[in-house]
């Protein structure tokens, strides 16, 4: 159907109260990842509007809480361009994020399982015109009363932990009329700049991983969503000595991919993944610095023994990786991005080598808390399939029956029943 979404108003919001022009310097984290360009999600939501609601009024009452929100968040509603240095830049102008309203015949239960793709992008998130809008947001109303909100939030602006703070804070307005028991985000990019003269430990590069290794696939690549139960975590924790959800699931993730794949027993295995580093710095960073407060670290063996090794010597190696990371590490990544671009965004029909697996965590993250008044969404999710080779985890879902987590894969079709069947043997 050429008209299962249809857009029937465009505009820019911008924050409701006057705001300092200014540009804010990124930090080099940023602009590591400024070629990440915009990171689409979608939330789903059912019956979040009665028939008799007149739409209108509720895309007024969006409006006016993101007007509000960004006033807290006012980087969104500015745009990328360049510093009289030629560095990115957000400038702090004010002209607003992009908010697009859509009505479709769709339903809710026609869409609410969907796995990422470009066509869910195409229905769902808005084009984003000027491309350096860093903010955009699509909200289309359903036939059947649910809601389905797309957004895209330019990775240059912020970090995981930074978006869905803000959609907590622009739901919290919307739902409550304030936000105040919403803790404000921190601006200050300055604390996480670069030595002078920047200095890379020597040692710093055995723990972090600047760059990340991309080919043509060698045939086609799928999306699957894994659920693992509550009881199901527990006892792979057991099995991995106690480690944390995180070890023990990339553990099983990554043993699981290297068998699958048939990696050649000597070769190097990686696992690379983003890790928080607000609390290892020294001083610490404030837990709501808006920016990227995150470096990219890695996990790495011969294939055989990660593919042989009791997954708890596996999730071993993924918990020494991140006990390595302290303040030297950090500083010495800082200072590596200062004096080096590298070319790590992930391409347009590429995925990573097949000895590479990158695993995306939002596990512990308040994924869901976007209640705008009609209740937490029943899904989140990427509106669009990651590369090859890249896995997310996250929580099930807000309700009762959807505790446990989602492990969200994307890897080589012809490996992917192998994985699946894998990844559950040991469960």
């Amino acid at each position: 159907m050429a008209l299962e979404v249809q857009v029937i108003e465009s505009s820019f919001v911008a924050p409701s109260e006057a705001m300092p022009q200014k540009g804010l310097r990124i930090s080099s984290l940023d602009a590591s990842l400024a070629d990440r360009g915009h990171i689409p999600t979608i939330y789903f939501y059912r019956s979040a509007v009665a028939a008799t609601v007149n739409l209108f009024d509720v895309s007024v009452r969006l409006k006016e809480s993101l007007a509000k929100a960004l006033v807290a968040f006012y980087p969104f509603a500015g745009r990328l361009d360049v510093d009289d240095d030629g560095r990115t830049q957000i400038n702090c102008n004010s002209e607003g994020a992009l908010f697009v309203v859509a009505r479709s015949e769709l339903a809710a239960d026609d869409v609410i399982d969907s796995m990422p793709s470009t066509e869910l992008r195409r229905r769902f998130v808005p084009h984003i015109e000027p491309p350096s809008t860093i903010l955009a947001i699509q909200v289309t109303f359903l036939k059947c009363g649910g809601i389905v909100m797309g957004t895209a939030l330019h990775h240059v602006s912020m970090d995981a932990l930074g978006a869905f703070h803000f959609f907590q804070t622009w739901s919290a307005i919307s739902r409550d009329g304030d936000g105040a028991a919403v803790e404000l985000p921190c601006h200050d990019r300055a604390l996480l700049s670069a030595r002078s003269p920047p200095v890379v430990h020597p040692d710093a590069l055995s723990v972090f991983c600047p760059t990340n290794s991309f080919t043509a696939p060698r045939g086609p690549i799928v999306s699957k969503a894994f659920p693992i139960s509550e009881d199901q975590v527990a006892a792979l924790k057991h099995i991995c000595g106690g480690a944390s959800t995180f070890c023990a699931v990339s553990a099983l993730v990554w043993q699981s991919a290297c068998v699958a794949r048939r990696l050649p027993p000597d070769a190097e295995a990686r696992l690379s993944f983003s890790t928080n580093i607000r609390r290892v710095l020294r001083p610490p960073v404030p837990d709501r610095y808006l920016g990227n407060a995150i470096i990219s670290v890695y996990a790495a063996g011969a294939a055989r023994d990660i593919a042989s090794e009791a997954l708890g010597s596996v999730a071993g190696r993924i918990k020494g990786a991140i006990s390595r990371v302290d303040d030297e590490v950090v500083r010495s990544a800082i200072d590596y991005y200062e004096v080096t671009e590298p070319d790590n965004r992930p391409r347009r029909g590429l995925c990573l080598v097949e000895t590479e697996l990158r695993v995306v965590s939002w596990l512990g993250m308040p994924v869901h808390d976007a209640d705008f008044g009609w209740g937490m969404p029943l899904r989140m999710t990427l509106a669009e399939p990651a590369p090859g080779g890249y896995v997310h985890l996250m929580s099930n879902g807000p309700a009762a029956d959807q505790s446990g987590i989602k492990v969200m894969a994307s890897l080589e079709t012809a490996v992917m029943e192998e994985f699946e069947r894998l990844l559950y043997a040991k469960l």
